[in-house]
């Protein structure tokens, strides 16, 4: 497929996420999406983020495999999950569970510094790689177990997490500045909610239920 042809679909894909914006209004308390966003999903080339054979499905409204058991997420989910941060140009974020870099290069295009933490050597030197061949130099990616964060650039301004935990770890909360927001898919596998965490100037934490998702787990290394 040429370039041309991928870019067609990416105006697609937007399309798709728009519509699905409005289907879910009631649960979303609101139409549409930030237009922000919804330009960088029409501006990063999915497809440099997924695997070669899987290339023509790259902008379908679907998760794909990512190997190792996980996926990257479908176009709707990164845009509502990117949307709710609601990211300024100067956010530090931390992301949990790097994939191959798909989400870590929208948030990239938002905010001022990702900090991404991959428990999956191979993916985490793939990501890097695929993240360098398209220029970005603001995404610092570490191989480690998401569930304690990356203190050392801590507190974040945004925190997004790509894999379920049963419960939001008290160290991601702990490393969420007072004033940000946190996403996260949480719960058992078969009732995971994707749910909004806000921090206020006190530090105390307030959590909304945005709707039923289905993630991969957020592997605790112990468990192993």
């Amino acid at each position: 497929m040429s370039e041309l042809d991928f870019a067609a679909l990416r105006r697609q894909m937007v399309a798709q996420i728009a519509a699905q914006t409005i289907f879910l209004t009631a649960r979303l308390g609101k139409a549409s999406l930030d237009r922000r966003v919804l330009d960088v999903i029409g501006q990063v080339p999915r497809h440099e983020f997924v695997r070669l054979e899987l290339q023509p499905l790259a902008y379908a409204d679907m998760p794909l495999p990512s190997g190792f058991d996980k996926t990257i997420s479908q176009p709707f989910i990164v845009a509502l999950m990117t949307d709710l941060l609601n990211l300024q140009s100067t956010d530090t974020v931390l992301e949990i569970g790097t994939g191959l870099g798909y989400q870590a290069a929208i948030l990239a295009e938002l905010a001022q510094s990702v900090y991404s933490v991959e428990i999956i050597e191979e993916l985490a030197l793939e990501a890097r790689q695929r993240l360098a061949r398209q220029g970005y130099t603001n995404i610092e990616v570490r191989v480690g177990d998401g569930r304690i964060g990356w203190s050392e650039h801590a507190p974040f301004d945004k925190i997004i997490v790509t894999a379920a935990p049963d419960l939001v770890p008290a160290t991601l909360l702990y490393q969420l500045k007072p004033g940000g927001k946190m996403v996260i898919p949480a719960g058992l596998p078969d009732t995971q909610q994707l749910l909004l965490v806000d921090k206020d100037a006190a530090g105390m934490t307030t959590t909304k239920e945005i709707l039923p998702v289905r993630f991969s787990l957020l592997e605790d290394p112990e468990e192993g």
